[in-house]
């Protein structure tokens, strides 16, 4: 399976089929104080580093049990069972919201700002990242849910300045993010992020990342973005929130 522009770009588009929640939610205080360990960007393969990094413990579990929680109590809405044609099948069920304030806590709050600004990595995200994605989006997969074979696009964001003037900033996004809440500890069985680094889907070839409660994987995106899937749930819940990372364009 190739890559195809088109059906990257209508992959993207897909987001939109969700309508954006227009207020956002009272997202729980990060306690612990973040971050609670030394991050250490990882690579799951040596030869990938420029394409898939791990942080692990990024969150500790009790924060991310915490977060779960208050998700559940969130009007998540499930995905059409047939995708538009250039599609990938996606079944679950999500939130999401644009929340300029929950995506700066996520960078200023949480360590992550520094962690990637190290300097074995800071070369890898394709320019200067300013912020994170204030399109915040929530995913629920429970048992049978899934998604398909596809590509992650970049997408142009326009940000204000943090230091308080009215002027926005052009940025672009390149990385994707995802943060995972639950893993068989809780229960969840299945649902690993499975890449394929020659574009197609070889089993021989994969390499598929488990659903790790704390974990958060980073994955480049755009026109260099891995062939990936995420394989069904086979038991439990997987709950993750996902942004992308913005660099001045």
């Amino acid at each position: 399976m190739g890559k195809d522009k088109s059906a990257k770009k209508n992959q993207s588009s897909k987001n939109a089929t969700v309508a954006a929640a227009t207020q956002p939610p009272n997202w729980p205080p990060f306690k612990p104080t973040l971050p609670v360990v030394q991050f250490n960007p990882e690579a799951p393969v040596p030869d990938l580093e420029d394409k898939i990094i791990l942080i692990r413990n990024f969150w500790p579990k009790n924060l991310c049990r915490d977060y779960v929680n208050f998700l559940k109590t969130l009007s998540l809405t499930t995905t059409p069972g047939r995708p538009k044609r250039g599609e990938a099948l996606r079944v679950n069920d999500r939130f999401q919201v644009d929340d300029v304030q929950f995506a700066q806590r996520l960078w200023h709050g949480t360590g992550l700002k520094e962690a990637l600004a190290e300097e074995s990595v800071m070369n890898l995200w394709g320019g200067d990242v300013v912020a994170l994605n204030p399109n915040i989006r929530v995913y629920r997969y429970s048992k049978g849910q899934y998604f398909d074979c596809h590509y992650d696009d970049s997408n142009i964001v326009a940000l204000s300045e943090t230091n308080g003037s009215c002027t926005t900033i052009s940025t672009k996004t390149t990385w994707t993010l995802l943060l995972y809440l639950t893993s068989a500890a809780e229960g969840c069985i299945g649902g690993e992020t499975v890449f394929y680094p020659h574009d197609r889907k070889s089993p021989k070839e994969e390499i598929a990342i488990a659903p790790e409660t704390g974990l958060l994987l980073l994955h480049k995106h755009g026109d260099d973005c891995l062939l990936h899937e995420g394989r069904e749930v086979t038991a439990g819940e997987k709950w993750i929130i996902r942004t992308d990372l913005c660099v001045r364009k």
